[in-house]
């Protein structure tokens, strides 16, 4: 689609919903099933840039949480919008991105989860279009934000309780919610590989909470797709990615519709595992995101 038809189309879609007095606004493009990315780039390349230089913009922050008789303490980032006005009591409330990092950025140096779209986020020319709270938490090396292989093409049962890395990311974001000028009708959850099972995970578990969800090159349980039907969703995928089988994001999306879910899947040609530069860092991408809102 091109980008002036899609943009007409999502402001069309967001001046109809709010004609019909709908509470919730989900522009979505016209073909729902495949929604290729844009050629332009939301951020300026900066081959120079790391994740190491981020470490002034972004907060080092920890939360506690109990992993049987023992307490773990659990390290994340957070990144504040450049220019924060009043203390939310006031009205004026920003969006947060709450980021689950792939299998490669595991650790206990608060640092490497920083790699990719938080490192991009913190681009000034993005953190203007887009003012918002990053939150990166790290997950502890041979730990994982879902208990399942990622090379499995099908789909096994959701558990009952989350993994503990993935129950300290969400008291992380709770905790967030409380101390800061965050705006719970735009919080958005996003995630790559590892990260994409821990998007499709979280959100199925906490529905309520987000207002959009991204998730790339994961995969989720089908069986509870209809938790999270109403939900905005935006899914990328590599066909040609032999890490994770991109028939794990085919069912989901799959499952989804036939719950009477509306999520955009953009399958692409001849991309390996990482799809999540190309979706990261298309500007319609990350516009699309921030316009959901519950």
């Amino acid at each position: 689609m091109p980008r002036l038809s899609a943009l007409v189309s999502l402001v069309s879609t967001q001046f109809f919903t709010c004609l019909t007095g709908l509470a919730c606004c989900m522009p979505i493009p016209t073909r729902a099933e495949e929604a290729p990315v844009q050629a332009v780039p939301a951020i300026p390349q900066n081959p120079a840039a790391t994740n190491a230089d981020q470490t002034t913009l972004y907060e080092e922050r920890s939360v506690s949480i109990a992993e049987g008789s023992e307490t773990v303490e659990f390290r994340y980032r957070l990144l504040r919008p450049a220019s924060v006005v009043g203390d939310g009591r006031d009205g004026h409330r920003y969006p947060l991105v709450l980021f689950l990092h792939g299998a490669g950025e595991r650790g206990n140096d608060n640092l490497k989860q920083l790699k990719y779209l938080p490192t991009w986020l913190a681009d000034p020319a993005l953190r203007k279009r887009h003012p918002c709270f990053v939150l990166a938490p790290q997950c502890r090396m041979d730990e994982r934000w879902v208990d399942v292989s990622w090379a499995d093409e099908k789909s096994t049962p959701q558990p009952t309780m989350s993994t503990v890395d993935l129950a300290a990311a969400t008291k992380a974001l709770e905790e967030t919610l409380v101390r800061e000028a965050v705006d719970p009708a735009r919080i958005y959850l996003t995630g790559l590989s590892m990260g994409g099972f821990g998007t499709w995970d979280l959100a199925a578990r906490m529905p309520d909470r987000f207002a959009a969800i991204l998730p790339v090159c994961g995969g989720g349980d089908d069986r509870v797709a209809a938790r999270i039907a109403a939900l905005p969703i935006w899914c990328f995928h590599g066909d040609a990615d032999t890490a994770v089988p991109v028939d794990r994001s085919r069912i989901m999306i799959a499952a989804v519709k036939a719950a009477g879910g509306r999520p955009i899947y953009s399958e692409l040609p001849g991309v390996g595992h990482d799809s999540w530069t190309p979706a990261y860092r298309d500007g319609f991408v990350l516009d699309w995101l921030f316009s959901q809102r519950k």
